[in-house]
């Protein structure tokens, strides 16, 4: 379901809108993106495509998408410091594995009605 075209800065200013501890249990109002990113990575394949990619960030995997050539994390933030992406494939499944399907199914509810809007306001 893609409804604008993949705008890095527009996706996440829609993004910060819908985070809440409703889509992570790791929300904080000071690092809203905190623990988002396998959920986030999963919503913005639905509507938009790509592929799922990791990579470690200490101890645990970091997710992200990979669309048209491009990389785009948009979870990045919550780490406060430079990531480096090894970009390794991953699957729903292990993305899925660092979320649960209430807070997916919040955020993806969420950011399309969001996005719904924001298509509405352009016509």
């Amino acid at each position: 379901m893609v409804l604008i075209a993949m705008n890095e800065k527009l996706i996440t200013h829609l993004l910060k809108k819908c985070w809440s501890r409703e889509s992570s249990s790791l929300y904080t109002q000071d690092n809203p993106a905190k623990g988002q990113c396998s959920v986030t990575a999963l919503v913005i394949q639905d509507c938009y495509g790509g592929q799922l990619l990791k990579t470690r960030v200490g101890e645990s995997w970091h997710f992200y998408n990979y669309i048209n050539r491009m990389r785009y994390d948009l979870t990045a933030e919550q780490f406060g410091l430079p990531i480096e992406y090894l970009d390794l494939a991953a699957t729903r499944e292990e993305a899925f594995d660092d979320t649960n399907v209430v807070q997916y199914n919040y955020l993806l509810n969420a950011f399309q009605q969001r996005l719904t809007k924001q298509t509405q306001r352009r016509k």
